[in-house]
């Protein structure tokens, strides 16, 4: 059986089905990367895992998971100064955090090279926006990259980093969703490792580093002159290519997934339309742009997302004067989600009608797939929190959500959670949520991985202002939502075991003085704790703890002699009351057409916590199919 990271450290070429993300591993190693850094975030955790596939002790490069994001862009620009290559990666919002930084960068002179990896997500797949960073990177002054592929992927990174050395400044390589995800077969290059020269090699001599007063400007000339220098790059970088159908009348720009899109429904055109597909779409490479105008008579600008490309494109045809029509985004709609081949097929059609076939009634009439909503994992202990601190709730309470699995508190049958705005944030819009409030209790949520991320400011000015609201830290000692990546409370980071950071003992540090501590299996003292806190006329935090159950159960299962045991109901005991479905909600139980209540045995994993939810005690113990019982929850 193949090993990935025996694949990844091969010497000679190869070829080999793979992810993008596993194929941007592959181009770090070959071309010398020395420092990784990242915070994890679909759709890039792939990357990391691929990462993981190689030994701490054969791994060419050190990799971290930092703190946030910002703080995973500052290690990597450090590295950079004293002379290493080196790439930091996070998912799109993620850039908000570290933008303080990242709009920094291009002002610097890093001389090692770094390669910013975004992983974008056009139709949120697993995010609370789908915001385009390609405006981050226009106000930065820093190039984009944009793959369509994990061919692509590879050759761009490669790329990417030899020009990021070369001009030691740094560049954006813009992934999304499916490019990340997308499997391909890729021939890799040759490795050759060289022993890396570890001497320190910062020098600010290499500066200014320092961007106060006078050295602002010329910091910023040097910015611009690099786009310049860029572009110049880009007009004849074999990233951006023509695909030739000998249309003169109908031409299409686009970069990126779009691009396979349209290389698919193109299929069906009797009549091809030319395409440029761009590589490089920050700077715009205008000699490669214009010449593409100027030699058709329409041109379809098809980008997902934002109209960059056409804001960009059609000031340029202005100031120079040209008189080919060019066709942007032509309604809201496309502005928003992936550009499938259903929608590029869709676009097309609006933009060209004769040019693909109408599609065929079997095409139209498609079987109807409802909507799958999406769900915490059987036996989550923030479904029994969520189902205990309801019961603590009067109806007029103020629920604020933060990122992560506890999120989901928000659906039915808790409907807690009113409000989400991004990593960290509940606690101060809770705290805003409190002036002037003498009415409403305001009740705040924040995972243990958050809390370090970017929780603690929001509690130390809780702290610091006397806002007295309640937060409910989530701890289940791992990085859930994402693939169970440890944090600073878990005991281990990336390469080895390290000390733990307990919340608690951080709580205590900030002057918090009314803190509990509850499991959530103990669904009626935690309920008891939550009322306990919110008479508190202070700043309360209640820590809700559990470990995560999908990460623990695959630990045990590991085990020898590890039984699966799940809970039964005893139709003699149950009343039909339906409080396990309608409000405990795990998806284990099934209501039956005739009312009945069952036990999908797929999904229960035997925790047990479900069993204290009913009142005619008719949920029984986790047994083994040989009848082992399991009183222990």
């Amino acid at each position: 059986m193949k090993k990935m990271g025996d694949m990844l450290l091969r010497k000679g070429s190869f070829s080999e089905i793979v992810m993008g993300n596993t194929a941007l591993v592959r181009a770090m190693i070959e071309s010398g990367t020395r420092v990784v850094a990242a915070y994890p975030g679909s759709p890039t955790p792939e990357i990391a895992d691929a990462i993981g596939a190689i030994s701490k002790e054969t791994r060419p490069f050190y990799f971290e998971f930092s703190t946030n994001e910002k703080v995973a862009a500052e290690i990597t620009f450090g590295a950079a100064l004293n002379g290493h290559l080196s790439t930091v990666f996070f998912k799109s919002v993620g850039l908000n955090v570290a933008a303080d930084t990242f709009v920094q960068l291009n002002h610097m002179n890093i001389i090692g090279g770094m390669v910013v990896v975004i992983g974008d997500d056009p139709g949120a797949n697993s995010s609370q926006n789908e915001q385009d960073n390609r405006h981050y990177a226009h106000m930065s002054y820093i190039p984009v990259f944009e793959p369509a592929s994990p061919t692509e992927v590879y050759t761009f990174y490669k790329a990417a980093a030899e020009l990021s050395r070369k001009m030691q400044m740094p560049i954006l390589l813009r992934l999304t969703t499916h490019v990340c995800h997308a499997k391909e077969k890729v021939r890799f290059g040759g490795w050759d490792p060289q022993l890396p020269d570890d001497t320190p090699a910062f020098d600010p001599g290499n500066g200014p580093y320092i961007p106060l007063t006078t050295e602002v400007f010329p910091m910023k000339r040097r910015a611009l002159q690099r786009l310049a220098d860029v572009e110049a790059y880009a007009n004849h970088a074999p990233l951006n290519t023509c695909v030739d159908h000998d249309n003169p009348k109908q031409g299409i720009i686009t970069m990126g997934l779009p691009f396979l899109s349209l290389m698919d429904v193109l299929q069906e055109a009797e009549k091809k339309p030319d395409i440029l597909k761009l590589g490089i779409v920050h700077p715009l490479p205008r000699q490669v742009v214009r010449d593409f105008l100027k030699s058709h008579r329409e041109v379809k600008l098809l980008e997902e997302l934002d109209n960059v490309l056409e804001k960009e494109i059609k000031l340029m045809a202005f100031d120079e004067k040209l008189d080919t029509t060019i066709i942007g985004k032509q309604e809201l709609e496309d502005w928003i989600d992936e550009y499938t081949p259903d929608k590029v097929s869709a676009i097309i059609r609006k933009t060209w009608p004769d040019m693909l076939p109408l599609k065929t009634e079997r095409e139209i009439d498609k079987p109807y797939v409802p909507m799958r909503p999406a769900q915490m994992c059987p036996g989550c202990g923030h479904r029994s929190a969520f189902h205990a601190i309801k019961k603590a709730l009067d109806e007029n309470a103020i629920t604020v959500a933060d990122i992560g699995c506890h999120t989901l508190g928000f659906m039915p049958p808790y409907g807690v959670g009113e409000i989400l705005m991004c990593m960290g944030a509940s606690t101060a819009m809770g705290s805003g949520l409190s002036l002037f409030n003498t009415t409403r209790k305001v009740v705040a949520f924040l995972g243990d991985s958050t809390f370090f991320h970017a929780g603690l400011p929001g509690i130390v000015n809780a702290v610091f202002n006397k806002h007295p609201i309640t937060l409910i830290l989530m701890e289940n000692g791992t990085t859930a939502m994402t693939g169970h990546q440890d944090h600073a409370a878990s005991g281990r980071n990336f390469n080895e075991v390290t000390d733990r950071i307990p919340v608690r003992q951080v709580l205590e540090g900030l002057g918090v003085t009314h803190i509990y501590e509850v499991d959530t299996y103990q669904q009626s003292r935690l309920t008891e704790r939550v009322k306990q806190a919110l008479n508190d006329d202070a700043f309360s935090v209640v820590i809700a703890k559990h470990p995560c159950m999908l990460k623990f159960n695959r630990e045990q299962r590991r085990k020898p002699g590890c039984q699966a045991r799940q809970v039964h109901i005893d139709q003699n005991k149950c009343r039909q009351i339906h409080k396990c479905v309608e409000r405990f909600g795990c998806p284990t139980f099934v209501l039956e057409k005739d009312n009945r209540i069952t036990v999908n045995p797929d999904l229960c994993i035997g925790d047990g916590s479900c069993r204290q939810t009913c009142p005619a005690e008719a949920i029984g113990a986790p047994e083994t199919a040989q009848g082992d019982s399991n009183e222990t929850v």
